[in-house]
């Protein structure tokens, strides 16, 4: 993972509730469970380490849960720790919706700019090079 991608997932982190307390019990089975669901359900997830009671660190506590999660640690700060794993399931939907639609492109003034159409795009460039043709043949 990038920095720059890092750093965009820390953004959108910044807005999320942590999901789940790790305490005094450490780190259990079931609470990898519980973190592979999120993980599943959400891809980012927050989750906050009790400082006073956990016998590990945060940095250990995330290390430990996304080597077991396959996950990726984007940031721990303090008791707070968010962690990332992409699911190609939830993005099935947007490579379809990216194919269909074109960005439109926009002018100085917030109007869109006409696009010529591909067909006269094409014609345009065949008419290009059979005037470059006639000029050579005639040299």
């Amino acid at each position: 993972m990038t920095g720059k991608e890092r750093a965009g997932w820390r953004a959108k982190a910044n807005s999320l509730d942590p999901l789940f307390q790790l305490g005094k019990g450490g780190i259990s089975d079931a609470f990898i469970e519980q973190v592979e669901g999120a993980l599943n359900t959400r891809e980012l997830i927050k989750l906050k380490v009790l400082l006073e009671t956990s016998p590990i660190t945060a940095r250990e506590a995330a290390d430990e849960i996304a080597a077991k999660t396959g996950a990726d640690v984007i940031q721990v700060i303090g008791g707070v720790i968010v962690l990332y794993r992409h699911n190609p399931e939830l993005h099935k939907d947007d490579k379809k919706k990216k194919t269909k639609t074109r960005a439109k492109k926009i002018n100085r003034f917030g109007y869109e700019k006409p696009q010529p159409p591909k067909k006269k795009a094409m014609k345009m460039a065949a008419q290009r090079k059979a005037a470059a043709a006639r000029k050579a043949a005639e040299k």
